[in-house]
């Protein structure tokens, strides 16, 4: 299969035993694969030299930032971004060949079917719900939002097309992995919610747990997984209410820390950030990076 002028990039920590898959499902097309490791315990980072991967560290920022920083080591303008539990089939690669042979994209950026499978042995099906993803976009035109959590591409200028293909996501080794990934991505959107002043309310602690579940299973149609549908779907409602628990809490130590309400109510101002940070995160625990 010929090389086309794309960068794939991938954010990573501790993924040795699963980042060789993404990318030997890219090497064989892409031009370039860029790794941006954020502290690797395991061997992350030989596994993708190995393979071919240029590797960076760049201590972790967040998912946006992360992948902000990523993109802008890609020498390519056209950038594809996989996470490291993912994997591009060999329809989607040789969709991308087809659409450079023609010359230069025609759109800003690419949405991709993205499907979710759970455990290491699980297979793509026709019945599975696919969801769309801007993975494939030419950097001077489009990017992630440097956004720590809601890590998202936004579309600068130019237009928005389809591109055939999927991408395998394999998000959890485990529901011991699953647990630990919820628990660190609360953490992150527990902040986020408290600066922007977002307090849990009384309805909300009662009726999301219900109403995340049917989201999962009705509406997100994880039915279709069979019995693993229904642990998928209490997990996902599980991850709501703990974000909003984590909130509440980070709020109740505002009001214990800052008793005379000089504290604004969305949290702490840009010019106390980093003391505030370090008071509300020393009675959570350290935050994982996700």
């Amino acid at each position: 299969m010929a090389k086309v002028p794309v960068s794939v990039f991938i954010i990573a920590r501790d993924e040795a035993d699963r980042i060789g898959t993404t990318i030997r499902s890219v090497r064989d097309w892409a031009d370039e694969v860029v790794v941006v490791d954020s502290g690797s315990h395991d061997q992350t980072v030989t596994v993708s030299r190995d393979l071919g991967a240029t590797t960076h560290y760049h201590a972790w920022a967040g998912y946006g930032p992360q992948k902000v920083y990523a993109e802008s080591l890609c020498r390519n303008a056209w950038v594809l971004n996989l996470d490291a539990d993912e994997e591009a089939t060999p329809e989607l690669g040789a969709a991308i060949v087809r659409l450079f042979e023609r010359g230069e994209p025609p759109c800003s950026g690419y949405l991709i079917r993205l499907v979710e499978l759970y455990g290491p042995e699980a297979r793509d099906r026709p019945w599975l719900p696919k969801v769309l993803r801007l993975r494939l976009y030419r950097k001077d035109r489009a990017g992630f939002r440097a956004s720590a959590v809601h890590d998202s591409v936004v579309v600068r200028e130019g237009s928005t097309g389809r591109i055939d293909g999927l991408i395998l996501h394999r998000s959890f080794r485990s529901c011991r992995h699953r647990v630990a990934k919820m628990n660190d991505y609360s953490d992150a959107q527990a902040e986020d919610r408290f600066r922007a002043g977002r307090r849990p309310s009384v309805p909300a602690l009662l009726l999301t747990v219900p109403l995340a579940f049917l989201k999962a299973y009705v509406v997100r149609r994880a039915f279709l997984y069979g019995v693993d549908g229904i642990t998928m779907s209490w997990m996902y409602a599980f991850h709501r209410l703990l974000r909003l628990a984590k909130t509440r809490e980070r709020f109740r130590h505002a009001a214990l820390q800052h008793p005379d309400a000089s504290m604004p109510p969305g949290g702490p101002t840009p010019a106390d950030g980093n003391r505030w940070t370090a008071d509300a995160e020393a009675s959570d625990g350290e935050r994982g990076d996700g």
